[in-house]
């Protein structure tokens, strides 16, 4: 459902939001991009990865709050800035809603208060406005709390008044800065699902920082992950996770094992330890191979075949949900993380790293 039709005239592209070899100096040596991304209208995409990468300055210039050195930014097919052309569009006129880390909610204003202030501005006669806060109030389940002051809601709550703000205006996208910094443990899981259907009911196109791999894996349809200052990969989260193109990219998304490869041959690899995986095809660009510690299988200890290792238990850490073992297998330690088995430290163990697991890097 979208909850605003688009209007003639303003039919948007496929592509919605389109970056051309955007780049913003600081200082010498110090540059973000150039940077080329096209996002579709309805799409969710995250902008992720460690401080300092360039994430946040992409957010704001394409809202306009930032003024990029080169490059092109087109959004619904109509170029709001251009270094060449000598374009920069206000952000008010780019049809963007901004959710900033705070909210930016007015304290002294009501929920209903806060959500209409943009169409006030923009003079909307009102009983349209009391047509539209209603409406988008009860959009994002906040109907009966028009009356309520900021100060009296939860974190969440804030978001949805932040976001029912940005959606009122009629924003075609909404930019988030880190949406869920705010928020403790337990609401930022849940929320996190909240904010994917939220985006993806209003039909929107939505970009959102963050420095957590969870929350773009649960909330985006692609991650662009950045590392200082240019894109390292771009796709949905289960090609990043599955298919790092780099040693980075592979880190980034939790702990793995770097397996030690003494020897490649065709479709296999020695270990350092003297074992021998089957892998398919050959490693890419860092010359890698890895499997994370969650695709480890625990066989009976007289278990043989391919990619089987012996070892021994060197160490165990309870979880809760789960156990992490580290396992020596000839000098090759390997992480392990299983629900499904228990192994004291010092019992002898078989292996399984299944081909279809083994990253090639």
């Amino acid at each position: 459902m979208c909850l605003f039709p688009v209007r003639e005239g303003a039919r948007m592209s496929a592509t919605h939001v389109e970056l051309s070899g955007l780049q913003k100096r600081f200082a010498p040596g110090l540059t973000v991009g150039p940077i080329d991304l096209a996002i579709d209208a309805g799409e969710i995409v995250a902008l992720l990865g460690p401080s300092g990468c360039g994430k946040t300055t992409l957010l704001r210039c394409i809202s306009g709050l930032e003024t990029p050195s080169e490059g092109e930014i087109r959004i619904g097919g109509r170029t709001v800035f251009s270094a060449a052309g000598n374009i920069n569009e206000s952000p008010e006129r780019r049809q963007v809603g901004f959710v900033f880390q705070s909210y930016a909610l007015w304290p002294h204003m009501t929920v209903a208060e806060n959500v209409a202030y943009g169409l006030k501005l923009r003079k909307v006669v009102r009983p349209e406005i009391r047509q539209r806060v209603e409406a988008i109030l009860a959009s994002v389940g906040l109907a009966n709390m028009a009356d309520r002051y900021p100060s009296t809601l939860s974190g969440g709550q804030q978001q949805r008044v932040a976001i029912a703000r940005s959606l009122v205006v009629e924003a075609r996208v909404i930019l988030f800065d880190e949406p869920f910094s705010n928020l403790d443990v337990n609401l930022r899981e849940e929320m996190r699902y909240e904010l994917r259907r939220l985006i993806k009911q209003s039909g929107v196109t939505g970009v959102f920082v963050t420095h957590d791999q969870g929350e773009a894996m649960v909330v985006a349809d692609r991650i662009c992950l950045l590392r200082q200052g240019r894109v390292e990969q771009i796709g949905p989260p289960r090609e990043l996770f599955q298919k790092p193109v780099s040693r980075f990219a592979l880190n980034f998304f939790g702990a793995s094992n770097i397996l030690p490869v003494a020897q490649e041959g065709d479709g296999y690899v020695v270990l350092e330890g003297g074992h021998r995986l089957e892998t398919g095809s050959k490693l890419k660009r860092d010359g890698l191979l890895a499997i994370r510690p969650e695709m480890l299988r625990f066989l009976p200890e007289n278990a043989a075949g391919a990619n089987i290792i012996k070892g021994e238990v060197r160490n165990a850490t309870f979880l809760g949900g789960m156990t992490v073992y580290d396992v020596d297998a000839a000098g090759v330690v390997l992480k392990v993380s299983s629900s499904e088995a228990e192994h004291a430290v010092g019992a002898r163990v078989a292996l399984e790293l299944p081909e279809r697991a083994l990253i090639r890097v």
